[in-house]
């Protein structure tokens, strides 16, 4: 089913833009039949169950080279579960956290790869920046690049969960054009190349509004598992 399921995903998804399996909530052997079957970028964003899965795939023979990215809300004290593992962080979602993720990587030497994440959503709980406050932050890292161990690969949004096709819109159309906008604003920050929208249930909406990432759990893996 999750070969299946892929086969007919990669069909549809146009060149350039990446898949993203999100495959929290689902066992080892559900991502090694997605790896399998040619997959190779998952999302997990729990932090105890991705250092699990990559300790357990460290330890087996011939070792599948995955690449995980981190798509959950990410508590500071938890860092050291994630960013040795992850080639993204596609959820930093405030200003606190960025901060702290630059500071792990001064101390660790390495450059953390991060989208902002940006809050549209008509939920409240949904985290993230409003524009102003993304503005702010690239506008400084454009002018005086005061966080040297981050670099601020593009945006990351959640449209309203709804069955509302039109407020699914707006919410990819406003992402997307607050993305471009950054873009032609900062040219300098020639890393702002990602726009991550769209989910199992609106990712093919999302690609009319520029998606260069989508995450796909549910449609690829099926219901959580656990």
């Amino acid at each position: 089913m999750i070969s299946e399921s892929l086969t007919s995903i990669y069909k549809e998804l146009p060149s350039g833009v990446e898949l993203v399996a999100v495959s929290k909530f689902h066992p080892l052997s559900s991502v090694l039949e997605a790896y399998a079957a040619g997959q190779r970028v998952f999302g997990e964003s729990r932090p105890q169950e991705l250092e699990k899965k990559v300790k357990e795939l460290a330890a087996m023979p011939d070792a599948p080279q995955l690449r995980w990215h981190f798509i959950g809300h990410l508590q500071t004290n938890k860092l050291k579960m994630v960013l040795p593992y992850v080639e993204l962080v596609q959820s930093v979602d405030s200003l606190h956290l960025l901060q702290e993720i630059d500071k792990w990587g001064k101390d660790n030497g390495k450059v953390v790869n991060v989208l902002l994440e940006m809050h549209v959503a008509a939920e409240e709980t949904k985290q993230g920046f409003v524009e102003e406050d993304l503005l702010e932050l690239m506008l400084r890292q454009a002018d005086t690049h005061p966080y040297k161990n981050v670099r601020i690969c593009g945006l990351m949004g959640m449209a309203t969960n709804t069955d509302s096709e039109e407020d699914v819109r707006a919410d990819f159309e406003r992402i997307a054009d607050f993305f471009e906008y950054l873009q032609d604003l900062c040219p300098e920050l020639d890393d702002f190349k990602e726009l991550s929208i769209g989910m199992s249930g609106d990712w093919k909406i999302a690609l009319e509004y520029g998606a260069t990432m989508v995450r796909i759990g549910t449609a690829i893996f099926g219901e959580r598992q656990y």
